[in-house]
């Protein structure tokens, strides 16, 4: 499992859900569904991704130059 940083390249609104998807090792596009999918139930989804976008690095930033 990779670090958890949102991506630079694989952004559609934040790259939260890109950033999920390599953690988790499954797709970003699949990522993007299941959170479209939760949206359906009652909770606060999107509070938790405008959370995650404020948590979580950009992985530009996340780099070191060696």
């Amino acid at each position: 499992m990779s670090a958890l940083a949102r991506p630079t390249h694989d952004r559609v609104i934040g790259g939260v859900c890109a950033a999920l998807a390599r953690r988790f090792g499954t797709s970003a596009t699949t990522m993007r569904m299941i959170f479209l999918l939760s949206c359906l139930l009652p909770g606060p989804q999107f509070l938790l991704y405008i959370a995650l976008w404020i948590l979580l690095p950009a992985e530009d930033k996340t780099r070191t130059a060696w």
